[in-house]
């Protein structure tokens, strides 16, 4: 009996030892919020998206391409006007007179795929709201360059509006309508070489409440 007390008192004694710990954790954490940030494959995604300009002889699948579509059509548009069209190339005449053309777009002619993403302003929002499609093009643009990278392809912006030049040769490459306004022309493949990750994040961009 006196060995059972003996036990019994130090089990008390240690339970009540963990639960000063307790009560002193809760007292040092009180009125902060913690929050835990795990990374997940989207942010990974985003974090580690580069721009490629080298790409193998690989053909993508159109199992792929119809991806790269569908995501770049699942982007935010203003009043869901969805003011967009995209040109699928695989056509290599048509890939070489592009990278001919655009100043800036050489690594076009290696490409075995580039997507026109254009604005269809007939779609768009009239008025004060007219040149919205920019940026709902752009959206769409950003979500296809996070796909391409999430498929294991590479991709680079390569930007044809507002230039007029650029607008010009592009529309008349392939034939689009007045009503069609080219945005940028994206090259798309399987990277040549891996590439280098940037770390964009800058704290001097950041202001909080007020400039």
């Amino acid at each position: 009996m006196k060995y059972s007390s003996q036990i019994i008192n130090i089990i008390l004694a240690c339970a009540l030892l963990i639960l000063a710990i307790k009560v002193t954790l809760l007292d040092s954490s009180a009125g902060k919020e913690t929050v835990s940030v795990k990374t997940n494959d989207a942010l990974e995604n985003i974090l580690t998206r580069r721009s490629v300009r080298s790409f193998t002889e690989q053909a993508i699948p159109e199992a792929k391409i119809d991806t790269l579509l569908r995501a770049a059509m699942s982007a935010p548009t203003a009043r869901n006007t969805q003011p967009w069209a995209f040109v699928v190339i695989t056509d290599k005449n048509t890939l070489k007179q592009l990278a001919e053309e655009l100043p800036y777009g050489k690594m076009i002619a290696q490409a075995p795929l580039a997507i026109v993403a254009c604005g269809d302003l007939p779609k768009g929002i009239k008025g004060y709201g007219d040149g919205y499609w920019v940026q709902d093009v752009s959206a769409a643009t950003e979500n296809l360059l996070l796909a391409a990278h999430a498929m294991g392809l590479g991709a680079v912006w390569t930007g044809v509006f507002p230039v007029p030049e650029r607008i010009e040769s592009v529309k008349r490459i392939l034939s689009l309508p007045d009503s069609i306004t080219p945005l940028n022309v994206i090259p798309v493949g399987y990277p040549a070489n891996p590439g280098v990750v940037k770390d964009k994040y800058k704290p001097e961009n950041i202001r909080y409440q007020k400039w």
